[in-house]
C-alpha cells in the first residue's frame, strides 16, 4: 500500500514521489545552499510591509496540494488529530517535567522562546500561506529558520516573504520583518527530497535594529546525537488550532522506521507548524534552548507523529551561508 505523509502546512508527499531518501554518496556530491534574492531593495520591502495587513495575515491559507512528479495527485489530510486538543489550562513546569507533551499545549511559560518563535507568512501560487520559524544567534543577527517548503515549493521560491516574532493573536509585538535572502539545501531545492527540508531566510533591519538585537535568538546545533528530548514550538493554523498561538509539544525523539530518515516527536500540532523550531536542552524558566531540527510533515495515517529532518552538514551550510549574507 502506497504511505503518505502530509506536510505540516497541509501538503503531501507519497512514496512514489520525492520521500525516499538519498544515498549517502549522493549527498557528498550536493553543491552549495541554493539561494535566491528576496525584497532586497527599499522599495521592494515597503511595498511587502504594506501589502501585509492584519486582515491578510487573518486570512493566509494552507499551500495548494501539487501533483508528485510520479503523477500522483496527492491528497490532504482533512481528518487532523485522532486525540488531544489545546489544553483549557495549561500544566504548571511541574507536571511538565514529569511527562511529555504530545497534545499540543498553548505555550504559557513565558521566556526567550516567545520573542524568539514567530510565524512566517508568504505567497505561492498566488495564495497566502503560513508558516512558522525562529530566530537564530548568527554573524549578521539577521538568521531565522524554517523548513524548505516554507521557502520554496513546486519549484518556485515563496514572495513576500516575512517573519513575525511573537506573533499572538493578530498582534505584532516585535514588529514584521521582510526577507532580504532566502536559502534552502540544494536537495530540496532539487528535488524537494523531505530528508533535507531545510531553510533559512535573512531579514533585513527594521528601525535600524537587527533582529536579534530586538528578540534575541536560540542557539542552534548540528551533527548531534539523535533520540533526544525535545520542545518542538509552532504556529499550528489548521484544526483544531488557529494560528492565533504558540503551541508546543515536547518529549524524546525518536528515528522514523517508514520512509525517511528524520526524527519523530509524538506530537498533534497541524499545518501552519511547520518551520518551527525543535529545541536540545531547553530550559523552561528562560525560555532558551538549541535548536537542532524544525518541524517537517507527517504521514496522514500517523496524525499524532510529527518528523523534523535531522540537522546534519547540509543543514548547517544553509545556516552559515545565511549567517555570512549581508542583510540589506
Amino acid at each position: 500500500m502506497r504511505r503518505r505523509v502530509a506536510l505540516l502546512s497541509i501538503l503531501t508527499l507519497t512514496a512514489g514521489g520525492m520521500l525516499l531518501p538519498s544515498s549517502p554518496a549522493l549527498a557528498q556530491q550536493e553543491p552549495k545552499p541554493a539561494q535566491r534574492a528576496a525584497a532586497d531593495s527599499a522599495g521592494e520591502r515597503n511595498a511587502v510591509l504594506r501589502f501585509w495587513t492584519s486582515q491578510k495575515m487573518e486570512a493566509a491559507q494552507p499551500l495548494d496540494v501539487p501533483t508528485s512528479k510520479s503523477g500522483v495527485r496527492l491528497t490532504a489530510s482533512s481528518a487532523g488529530p485522532s486525540a488531544g486538543t489545546a489544553w483549557s489550562t495549561a500544566p504548571t513546569a511541574a507536571q511538565r517535567r514529569l511527562a511529555p507533551n504530545s497534545g499540543g499545549s498553548p505555550w504559557t511559560g513565558g521566556g526567550a522562546v516567545v520573542k524568539t518563535t514567530g510565524r512566517v507568512f508568504f505567497t505561492t501560487q498566488g495564495r497566502n500561506a503560513s508558516c512558522s520559524g525562529s530566530a537564530v544567534t548568527s554573524a549578521n543577527k539577521s538568521v531565522v529558520l524554517t523548513a524548505g517548503h516554507c521557502v520554496k515549493l513546486g519549484g518556485a521560491f515563496h514572495t513576500n516573504w516575512v517573519f513575525v516574532p511573537g506573533y499572538d493573536a493578530g498582534a505584532r509585538p516585535f514588529g514584521t520583518w521582510v526577507a532580504t535572502r532566502l536559502l534552502t539545501t540544494p536537495q530540496w531545492n532539487s528535488r524537494e527530497d523531505i530528508n533535507f527540508d531545510v531553510a533559512a531566510a535573512v531579514v533585513a533591519p527594521l528601525e535600524g535594529q537587527a533582529l536579534t538585537d530586538v528578540v534575541g535568538g536560540q542557539g542552534v546545533a548540528f551533527n548531534q546525537a539523535r533520540r533526544q528530548q525535545m520542545y518542538a514550538f509552532g504556529y499550528p493554523a489548521a484544526a483544531p488550532y488557529d494560528g492565533s498561538r504558540l503551541i508546543y509539544c515536547s518529549g524524546r525523539a525518536f528515528d522514523d522506521f517508514l520512509l525517511s530518515r528524520s526524527l519523530g516527536l509524538t506530537c498533534n500540532m497541524t499545518g501552519g507548524s511547520s518551520g518551527g523550531p525543535w529545541m536540545l536542552n531547553f530550559n523552561e524558566a528562560t525560555g532558551l534552548g538549541t535548536q537542532n531540527s524544525v518541524n517537517s510533515f507527517k504521514y496522514n495515517f500517523a496524525p499524532n507523529w510529527m518528523f523534523g529532518p535531522y540537522f546534519g552538514t547540509d543543514a548547517q551550510a544553509v545556516y552559515q551561508a545565511a549567517q555570512s549574507a549581508n542583510a540589506l
